[in-house]
């Protein structure tokens, strides 16, 4: 098993992070937000990879031959599905918070409040 994977994800959610806290635009801190979910398909794909196995979907392969986890491919399908959808409602929180105060900016939505 390599460490190659973990170290990807580790520099991704890095990343993501660092945009997060940085960011002084709504819509940049989705996308941000996205750059960290995405930091989880790369943990799930490299726990689920096997050096040499084959696609386990296949019927025609002999017994006892490795094949690759497909429970975390299901997973990784299902973190995509879920990144959608909270994407999605994100921007529609973005969208409304223009529409009412006129700003996509954090800080002064935060003065907002009260």
């Amino acid at each position: 098993m390599s460490i190659f994977p973990f170290i990807v994800v580790a520099w991704v959610l890095a990343v993501g992070l660092y945009g997060i806290i940085t960011s002084r635009h709504l819509v940049h801190q989705i996308v941000c937000l996205i750059v960290v979910q995405s930091s989880t398909y790369i943990l799930l794909l490299g726990v689920g990879y096997r050096t040499g196995a084959v696609a386990p979907y296949f019927y025609d392969i002999p017994p006892n031959t490795p094949a690759v986890d497909p429970v975390v491919q299901a997973l990784a399908l299902t973190d995509v599905v879920v990144e959608a959808a909270v994407t999605a409602l994100l921007l529609a929180f973005a969208v409304q918070a223009h529409k009412r105060f006129g700003t996509l900016d954090p800080e002064e939505l935060r003065q907002l409040q009260g």
